[in-house]
């Protein structure tokens, strides 16, 4: 407590010097961000500039909801081999049958220009038909 008996409010921060990144681990992007100053280690990393582990889902989501951030469920129940519509982002309305789900993320074959192409998206981008 301060004087005059009034609270002090403290922020807390739960990863001072650490940086949590979401992206997909191309040589391109690893190169990226390994060679970003200031950078000196990674969590995750074996040591020899080795790709660090990703953090599993679970873990994202307890440091989400420590943070205080509410984390989205899905209530979609889908498996491989059914076709579903793909409702928001940049294939929104194309149909397409999943190929492979994996974590909150579906593989998808849909029809684009005559070609069969995998497209990947978030559970919460689809909808059964």
């Amino acid at each position: 407590m301060e004087k005059n008996g009034k609270k002090k409010e403290i922020e807390e921060n739960r990863f001072p010097g650490y940086v949590l990144v979401e992206m997909v681990m191309t040589d391109e992007a690893w190169f990226v961000v390994r060679n970003t100053p200031n950078v000196t280690g990674f969590v995750g990393s074996h040591g020899n500039r080795s790709k660090p582990t990703p953090l599993l889902e679970q873990e994202i989501r307890d440091i989400l909801v420590s943070m205080g951030q509410t984390v989205q469920e899905f209530d979609i129940d889908v498996e491989v081999g059914q076709t579903v519509r793909i409702i928001d982002g940049a294939f929104a309305d194309y149909t397409g049958k999943i190929t492979e789900i994996d974590n909150n993320k579906v593989k998808m074959i849909i029809s684009m220009f005559g070609n069969d192409t995998v497209a990947e998206v978030n559970l919460n981008q689809i909808a059964e038909l």
